[in-house]
């Protein structure tokens, strides 16, 4: 057609320009039929009847028809449209505080309109306040089903939407390809359930629709669930056919990770080995690791990624690993430094304050290899940071960094290795460990390969089973579940703030103790939109209160040099009392500090909570978490006041907060801003998981032909979800 106008010497038409309603559509993801038939309502509304308007009671929503009586605008507090309905059995008033000159037009005197709404007394009779209302023609027929309400905003009408969801429902490919023995007893074909769920027949209960527990609803979430199933299974599979650097364990007391475990202060638990000897038969592999590392707060994490880190530095490979914050970069930072370089490692250090020579010299030593370890923020994947050999990726706090911070730091390696790898040259005699170990040596790459890092990611806040089994299917997961000998329980109290003078005076007491006190503001300064305590007002607060002993403020906009400064003169005890915001949630470890207060405690979550508790009970004092919470609590906030009050088990911390907040809450930016699940419920659903994970697993497994639809329906164009 375009070359047909150009020949006769005109130009092709221009474009359409899209409509609101179709760019709204793109900002919902409606872009395909399937999404637009996957598009589920999220109530309906029963038109299927009328109501005599005799017969309708207050508080009834009801559907009924007649013939405009009367339609004037009133003056009264406001301006007001006042429509009078009647039918054969009486009179209805329609009220409107918001119309258009289209209200008029439809609602004149002398039309015929059906008007749904919530039925009211009022001064003039039953009344209805901006009920829905159409024209029609006497004796019209009514709707065959009930009438879904669908997620919409609000450039996108709902008689549009489905209008395109009833089109979209003819072309949608929605027929059935799992062998009928495959699909749970019970539950109907795919395309049966779906057309249910879009136009539902009338007596059908609304309850079980609504609550999601409808056969048709079962359907469907199973059907997503094998979606999610099957995707990881396919991201699994992908990654077995990647390469990785092999990094065989160095033998003998010359190897840098047996210098280092002999180095360290304390003794591994029996959890860490077993997590660092499963890392290292990962590491030992050919093909990349990718491994989720979950442990409670202070269960020890960083030792088994120093060892790993130990691992790949002893094979001639760098290691990186990523923090969220530059105070949990620091932390890190000194406690690697501590440990590694008294045994030659070179550890560099990449923030986004690090400016200058400083940094220019860090990057001089990350591309020559000099540096075997480094620890940073964000900083790390920036695009002038070159590494030489980067053979282990850890990320720290995984949950914290979108898909494709994580991909970027992936794909460090393979954008450096565009020929043969060199041996590395730095003299901390690694490469006669790695000699003597039969280490496979960088230079003995082919050209030819394409190699990924290995991935280790870490969270303090323990995965639920469920969550696991679905959004971690491709992960494998190491979970160190003891703390090490020595941590103290902490004692936790609940009260209303009016009892702040009595928490002071419980500071004061620790401080003539000798002890340490953290102080946790949810904001930093006066919103007028949120009138809660600031850790401005609460340090000037306890300045006063406190005197003489020094109050320290950190919170997330000071300068990362003053921010610093603050945290090493607590952490050198001579600040005695620490005010911040939840930078501190993480990564902080002062063993002095016995107390936490946390200011509006129902502002925060169960897993937020929880982190900041953590960050006492580090050493042999009795701890105390104190929660200061503002009345009136919603039932929401007082449940989570009450499990972290009853729980120190992560775990089940972790399980309660699936059930308040749900998974996409919970997962934060592994989601990337897109629902991984969208109709599915993870607590409520556990048995459809477990029946959807066998079936991908087992049947599936060898059935690409019946896998690939059910991916593509529900997941096309979110591919790098599952290799993050």
């Amino acid at each position: 057609m375009a070359r047909r106008a150009a020949d006769n010497g005109r130009m092709p038409d221009a474009p359409r320009a899209k409509s609101a309603p179709q760019k709204a559509m793109e900002r919902l993801g409606l872009l395909r039929d399937i999404d637009l038939a996957l598009h589920l309502p999220l109530r309906y509304e029963d038109e299927t009847q009328l109501h005599p308007i005799a017969h309708t009671r207050d508080g009834q929503t009801a559907q009924v028809e007649g013939v405009v009586r009367e339609a004037q605008v009133e003056l009264r507090s406001r301006r007001q449209l006042v429509v009078r309905l009647a039918d054969d059995s009486g009179e209805i008033t329609l009220r409107f505080l918001n119309f258009y000159p289209s209200h008029q037009k439809v609602l004149a005197r002398g039309q015929r309109v059906r008007v749904r709404g919530e039925v009211r007394g009022g001064f003039l009779g039953r009344e209805m306040v901006h009920p829905t209302f159409k024209a029609v023609e006497p004796g019209a027929p009514l709707p065959a089903s009930l009438t879904p309400v669908y997620p919409s905003s609000a450039q996108l009408p709902q008689v549009y939407l489905r209008k395109a969801i009833t089109s979209a429902m003819a072309r949608a490919p929605l027929d059935e390809v799992l062998p009928p023995a495959a699909i749970p007893a019970g539950l109907p074909p795919l395309k049966e359930a779906v057309r249910l769920l879009h136009q539902p027949p009338p007596g059908l209960p609304l309850s079980t629709l609504e609550d999601r527990s409808h056969p048709a609803w079962q359907r469907l979430k199973f059907d997503e669930l094998l979606a999610q199933q099957l995707a990881q299974a396919q991201a699994v599979a992908a990654r077995e056919r990647l390469h990785a650097p092999v990094m065989a364990a160095a033998t003998g007391p010359a190897s840098l990770h047996a210098r280092l475990r002999t180095a360290l202060p304390f003794a591994l638990t029996a959890a860490q080995a077993r997590v660092c000897a499963e890392i290292d038969a990962d590491l030992a592999r050919p093909i990349p690791m990718h491994r989720l590392l979950q442990g409670d707060v202070g269960s020890g994490k960083t030792v088994v990624a120093a060892l790993a880190a130990a691992r790949a530095i002893d094979a001639g490979w760098q290691c990186a690993l990523m923090a969220p914050t530059e105070i949990l970069a620091e932390q890190h930072f000194h406690k690697l430094v501590q440990w590694l370089q008294p045994l030659g490692v070179t550890v560099a250090w990449l923030t986004g304050s690090r400016k200058g020579k400083a940094r220019k010299a860090m990057l001089a030593q990350i591309a020559s290899g000099e540096a075997g370890l480094v620890v940073g923020t964000h900083a790390v994947i920036q695009d002038d940071v070159v590494f030489s050999r980067l053979g282990l990726a850890v990320v720290d706090e995984q949950h914290r960094f979108g898909v494709a911070q994580r991909l970027e730091l992936r794909h460090k390696l393979v954008e450096t290795t565009g020929g043969a790898l060199q041996a590395p040259q730095h003299g901390t005699g690694v490469e006669r460990a790695n000699t003597q170990a039969g280490a496979q040596s960088p230079g003995a790459t082919s050209s030819a390969a394409r190699l990924e890092p290995h991935l280790l990611t870490m969270s303090a806040t323990p995965i639920p089973r469920t969550l696991a089994m679905t959004y971690f299917a491709d992960l494998a997961v190491s979970t160190i579940d003891e703390l090490p000998p020595g941590r103290t329980p902490i004692v936790t109290k609940v009260f209303a703030d009016s009892k702040r003078e009595q928490v002071i005076a419980r500071i004061r007491d620790e401080l003539q103790q000798g002890r340490q006190v953290y102080w946790v503001c949810p904001l930093i300064e006066e919103s007028e939109a949120l009138d809660l305590q600031t850790a401005i007002d609460a340090h000037a607060m306890l300045s006063a209160a406190l005197s003489p002993w020094p109050v320290g403020l950190v919170h997330g906009r000071l300068p990362p040099a003053e921010k610093a400064a603050t945290m090493a003169a607590f952490a050198a005890g001579e600040l005695r009392v620490l005010v911040a915001t939840t930078v501190i949630e993480v990564g902080v470890d002062v063993p002095n500090a016995s107390l936490m207060v946390i200011e509006h405690a129902e502002r925060f979550g169960l897993a937020q909570l929880h982190q900041l508790r953590g960050r006492v009970g580090r050493g042999s004092a009795d701890s105390v978490c104190v929660l200061l919470y503002r009345n009136p609590l919603g039932d929401i906030a007082r449940e989570r006041l009450r499990i972290i009050f009853e729980s120190q088990d992560g775990f089940e911390i972790a399980r309660r907060d699936l059930q308040l907040r749900g998974p996409g809450e919970l997962l934060g930016a592994r989601q990337s801003g897109l629902p991984m699940l969208r109709h599915a419920d993870l607590d409520r659903d556990a048995e459809l998981v477990e029946c959807a994970r066998d079936l991908a697993a087992g049947p599936l497994a060898a059935q690409p032909e019946r896998a690939a639809p059910i991916v593509a329906r529900w997941l096309a164009g979110r591919g790098a979800f599952a290799q993050a």
